[in-house]
C-alpha cells in the first residue's frame, strides 16, 4: 500500500471502544446504578423466560439480581435490574443469532461464487468466513457500526491489515485490524458483542474471532456486508 493510501486508513481508522449505551430505557425507574430496582418491566416475562426464572411476570428479589447480573456483564446501563426494551432487546438478538446454528447462509444473501469471503449479517449481527458454500469458519456475533455510524453494507475487499493498529481519532488499540471499507475494519475489543449501542463503524469481535479471521483472510479478499442492525 503507498503511503497515502495508508495515512488515509489510518486518520479514518475506528473503533467500537466507546462510552457503552447511549440509549435509554424509556420508562425505567431512576434510581442509582448500584441499586436494584423493586419495579416490573415491560418486558419482564420475556426476561425471566430467557434467564431461567420463575415465569410470573412480577418482579422479586431473584429476578432483580438476576437480571442486574446479565446487564453488568453486557454492558447495559442503568444495571438496576429492570426489564426494560433494550435488555430484551440483547436478549432477543441472542435467541435470533442461535436459532441460525451452523447454516448462517441459508437464504444464499451472501455471494458464494467469490471463493473465500468474509460476510457480515447486520441484522443478526453475526459473521462468518466462507469459501463458496462451504462454511469455513463461524457464525460468531460481532458488534457492528451504531446508529448514526452504521456500518456500510456491499461488497468490499480487505485492501490493509495491521495486527497492531491503534486509532488515531480515539487513540485506542485496535488489535488484528483487517480494513475493508475506507477506515472500517474487522477488529478485536475487549467488550461484550452485546453491549449496546455498538461501534463507530467498525466490526468488533472478541480476541479469539479476530485472530482467527486474521489467520484465515489475507489482503484482496472479499468481504459482504448485508442487512441493517436494528436500531440504526
Amino acid at each position: 500500500m503507498g503511503d497515502i493510501r495508508r495515512r488515509g486508513a489510518v486518520a479514518l481508522g475506528i473503533t467500537g471502544l466507546v462510552a457503552p449505551l447511549a440509549l435509554t430505557l424509556g420508562t425505567a425507574p431512576a434510581q442509582a446504578a448500584t441499586s436494584c430496582t423493586t419495579q416490573t418491566g415491560p418486558y419482564q416475562k420475556q426476561v425471566e423466560r430467557f434467564l431461567g426464572l420463575t415465569v410470573d411476570g412480577r418482579q422479586s428479589a431473584t429476578d432483580c439480581k438476576a437480571i442486574k447480573a446479565f446487564q453488568t456483564k453486557h454492558g447495559i446501563t442503568p444495571n438496576i435490574g429492570y426489564a426494560g426494551s433494550v435488555t430484551w432487546g440483547v436478549m432477543d438478538l441472542m435467541n435470533k443469532q442461535k436459532a441460525v446454528g451452523t447454516n448462517p447462509n441459508r437464504y444464499g444473501a451472501c455471494p458464494t461464487n467469490k471463493g473465500r469471503i468474509a460476510c457480515v449479517n447486520l441484522t443478526l449481527q453475526l459473521s462468518w468466513i466462507q469459501d463458496g458454500s462451504r462454511l469455513v469458519y463461524g457464525p460468531v456475533p460481532v458488534r457492528t457500526g451504531r446508529n448514526g455510524f452504521e456500518t456500510r453494507t456491499g461488497l468490499k475487499k480487505i485492501y490493509w491489515r495491521d495486527k497492531n493498529h491503534v486509532s488515531n481519532l480515539y487513540n485506542v488499540p485496535m488489535p488484528y485490524s483487517q480494513f475493508f471499507d475506507g477506515g472500517q475494519a474487522f477488529h478485536s475489543v475487549n467488550l461484550s458483542m452485546w453491549n449496546p449501542p455498538g461501534s463507530h463503524g467498525c466490526v468488533n469481535m472478541t480476541p479469539t474471532t479476530a485472530k482467527k479471521y486474521w489467520s484465515l483472510l489475507k489482503t484482496g479478499d472479499d468481504v459482504f456486508v448485508y442487512g441493517r442492525k436494528p436500531g440504526t
